[in-house]
């Protein structure tokens, strides 16, 4: 029994020694031969260095590049790793930097806990990838210095500015909102589809874990890199638009005040969207230039920044006489074969109320719309609003009439995938009783004080985004398409959304539109708007003179072609131009040419080379 006790111990020893031969084996392997792990002991930070994902490029519905993405750096600066010997003369002049700004940029208040020097923070931001080139061949010499690769917007072409948009940098609300993936420095769309679309083009930032000394030296990847996390690129964006109709609008548009909107009838997908003034988004790109071009566009005068298309809310003067005509139909208070006598204005009480030009008897609707007779369709439109209540209890039939107008998508955003879009106005019964009780002291309404609705004057406001879509309806003879611009996703399995698909009707007879696109196309032929004949093709189109109380009036016209297949809807709206035919008839119709045909009539160059030279912002048009 003892033997057997002694053989244990004897075991249990032997077992506890060569275990602490192992130990001090593995330790002075540890911290004699392996140098690694002293390395890593003396680690004492991870640090999470961002890498920036590629944001999503843009392209136009043919292929051409819009928008794609300029490299940019952001360098950092360790400063407890930096050089003091470091030669400071050649580091600013590579960096195109003032030995004051030098100083001043590192030059930071130590005891804030914003700043450490063993953390790296921006010293320079937004170098461009030719101005880091020399800088980078030279970048050992400058310990503590470290460039972080950034993705700057790029634009090929000088165009659509408004509806590309531009990036800028987060701000402290952006950063604040619920679940926002932004952090300080990040880049976020500030206007148009890049603002519309950022979700989609933002894509996913990467993350590299690095393990870092207490003097804010690498030493090497956390974990072997297995927590790294590598960036996702956002997704392309193929628009809607037509980068050839869309430089051409602008060229017809140049020295001008005002917008261009041409539809896709078919399928409410954008052509063209021009605003002018316009500006390069070049202008607008990332670098350091950018917040003295910015400065400039918002001090000018004519506003460039301000999109004409979707914000700025027009009277439609006779655009709105074709929608009428329509609800009038449907409502059954007027014929077709109508004929109302106009004797140089619309009278009441033996008074002229409002002027009308001098032109043949309008004998039906179709000769109404063609000479676009204003004693007619204030006519119409007083029996519209007289027909359910009479002429003292006028607020039913107005508000079967704007009933019509919310199925045309007025006095309401239309949905365009654009930021910023403005509804448009159509007053309401409410409004006028409210107006009148307030101004006229109790006195009621009545059709007669609100007739110049039915010539698109008084408080009616529409964009020149609802004047294209209301021209898109009578092309579709009924019912539309929520424009928009952007054609498809690539690179994902993405259907357009269903807002986008879905037809929505005004529920007014196909018949009633036939007429009405009848009378417009005798507008073309034989009527207010001869100068936008096209050869070989049918124009239906509706001249508009908008009066403007601070100037000369405006110039509008709506139009889409061909009459029986129609492949373009459109709406110019030029400010203080005058007659609707002097200049928005014109370039409405060079715009349909270059779509259809992709070139201009010979016979009608001259007036391509009049729209294109034509200033009308130097009071000398």
């Amino acid at each position: 029994m003892s033997d057997n006790n002694s053989q244990r111990q004897y075991i249990i020893r032997l077992a506890f020694l060569l275990a602490s031969v192992f130990l001090v084996s593995r330790a002075m392997q540890l911290q004699l031969i392996d140098s690694s792990y002293r390395t890593k002991a003396d680690a004492t930070a991870i640090d999470q260095q961002v890498i920036y994902p590629a944001r999503g490029t843009v392209y136009d519905r043919n292929g051409n590049l819009l928008v794609y993405n300029e490299p940019t750096y952001d360098l950092m600066v360790t400063y407890n790793q930096m050089d003091p010997k470091m030669d400071t003369t050649a580091f600013c002049e590579l960096l195109n930097i003032t030995k004051e700004y030098f100083v001043d940029a590192l030059d930071k208040n130590w005891r804030d806990p914003r700043y450490s020097k063993s953390v790296p923070f921006p010293f320079l931001t937004k170098i461009s990838a030719k101005g880091f080139a020399s800088f980078e061949e030279r970048l050992y010499q400058f310990p503590g210095f470290r460039p972080v690769l950034r993705h700057a917007r790029g634009y090929p072409h000088h165009n659509a500015a408004h509806l590309l948009g531009y990036i800028r940098e987060v701000n402290r609300e952006d950063i604040d909102e619920k679940n926002s993936p932004y952090s300080s420095g990040d880049y976020i769309g500030a206007g148009g589809l890049e603002l519309a679309y950022e979700d989609t083009l933002r894509g996913n930032k990467g993350l590299k874990m690095v393990l870092k000394d207490n003097l804010g030296r690498e030493v090497e990847s956390y974990q072997d890199g297995k927590l790294d996390k590598l960036p996702v690129s956002g997704k392309d964006l193929q628009s809607t638009i037509d980068l050839d109709l869309q430089k051409y609008g602008e060229e017809l548009m140049q020295n001008k005040i005002g917008s261009i909107v041409a539809i896709d009838p078919k399928t409410g997908e954008v052509l063209a969207m021009v605003s002018t003034p316009t500006y390069d988004p070049n202008v607008l790109a990332i670098d350091r230039n950018r917040g003295k071009a910015y400065a400039s566009l918002v001090q000018d005068p004519n506003n460039p920044l301000f999109d004409r298309s979707i914000m700025a809310q027009y009277p439609p003067g006779s655009l709105f006489k074709p929608i009428v005509a329509l609800i009038g139909m449907q409502t059954g208070v007027l014929s077709p074969d109508r004929s109302i006598p106009c004797s140089m204005g619309y009278y009441s009480g033996g008074m002229r109320l409002t002027g009308c030009h001098g032109h043949p008897q309008c004998t039906n609707v179709e000769s109404a719309i063609q000479h676009s007779c204003n004693a007619y369709f204030v006519t119409v439109f007083r029996d519209i609003v007289d027909h359910e209540g009479g002429f003292y209890n006028p607020q039913k039939g107005l508000d079967v009439f704007n009933s019509y107008l919310e199925k045309f998508g007025l006095g309401q955003k239309l949905g365009i995938d654009l930021p910023r879009e403005k509804s448009g106005f159509f007053p309401t019964s409410k409004y006028y009783d409210d107006r009148f009780e307030k101004q006229q002291a109790g006195q009621k309404w009545n059709s007669l004080w609100v007739r110049s609705l039915g010539i698109g004057q008084g408080e009616l406001l529409l964009t020149n985004l609802q004047m294209a879509n209301v021209a898109a309806i009578i092309a579709n003879r009924g019912y539309y398409y929520t424009p928009h611009l952007v054609k498809v996703i690539m690179g994902d399995e993405f259907q357009i959304p269903k807002e986008f698909t879905t037809p929505h009707s005004t529920g007014i007879d196909k018949k009633y539109f036939d007429i009405v696109a009848n009378g417009m196309e005798k507008v073309v032929l034989a009527g207010t708007a001869r100068i936008a004949q096209i050869p070989g093709t049918a124009v239906c189109g509706k001249t508009g003179t908008a009066e403007n109380p601070h100037g000369k009036d405006h110039s509008i016209f709506l139009a889409f072609a061909p009459k029986d297949d129609p492949k373009i809807a459109i709406a110019v709206y030029v400010e203080n131009a005058g007659f609707g035919g002097s200049f928005a008839a014109p370039i409405a119709s060079l715009m349909i040419e270059k779509m259809l045909n992709k070139s201009i009539d010979p016979s009608r160059a001259w007036l391509e080379q009049r729209m294109k030279e034509t200033n009308l912002m130097d009071g000398t048009p």
